[in-house]
């Protein structure tokens, strides 16, 4: 298993035997949707893969008032090994990732130094935004004490690689405005 998903399912029985309706409005309550990609169709995808592998298995089958049947699951023997040895390698090995900004940024020259500036300070105004918002959500979220710190903890992680990009955009964007980061003449200017 592989799928980041799976990981926030395993993390999540942990603490409790749950439904898969449960789990997504956890972590949207959390915002570790901002972590992972939640929707319904993959969150019962992702539970019926790790039913197959083994990891978790259905505890009881309940219904509510008016409400459809649904299954609680929880971990399995194997189940809690391996999310165990999942946890332990994605924090002791560091891994590749290729985040679609650093993708566009080897590419900044292409904007021009005019252009470049206008969508760094952009993305940086965004990102001041979102900023703000997750500070203030997991703020929050700690004050009504209904979730222990360490199981937003990754929000903090988020919150901290959002403030160094912004940084380094600033950096980039003052760079290019004083002229530090300079841009090599094209045949185009050169025939002017």
């Amino acid at each position: 298993m592989s799928n980041a998903l799976g990981l926030a399912v395993l993390g999540l029985l942990i603490e409790t035997p749950m439904h898969p309706h449960a789990m997504a409005a956890t972590l949207r309550e959390r915002g570790q949707d901002r972590a992972f990609k939640v929707t319904t169709g993959s969150l019962y995808d992702v539970v019926r893969a790790l039913e197959r592998a083994g990891w978790i298995e259905a505890r009881e089958t309940i219904k509510v008032g008016a409400r459809p049947e649904r299954t609680v699951y929880q971990h399995t023997e194997l189940g809690r090994a391996e999310f165990g040895r999942w946890v332990e390698e994605l924090i002791r090995v560091p891994a590749a990732e290729y985040p679609k900004f650093l993708s566009a940024v080897g590419y900044l020259g292409a904007l021009g130094p005019g252009g470049a500036t206008a969508a760094l300070r952009e993305r940086a105004t965004r990102l001041r935004a979102t900023l703000e918002e997750y500070r203030r959500e997991h703020g929050e979220l700690l004050a009504s004490g209904k979730v222990p710190r360490l199981f937003v903890i990754e929000v903090e992680y988020a919150l901290r690689m959002q403030e160094a990009e912004l940084g380094w955009i600033e950096e980039i964007a003052a760079d290019i405005e004083t002229g530090r980061l300079t841009w090599p003449h094209t045949e185009e200017e050169e025939g002017r």
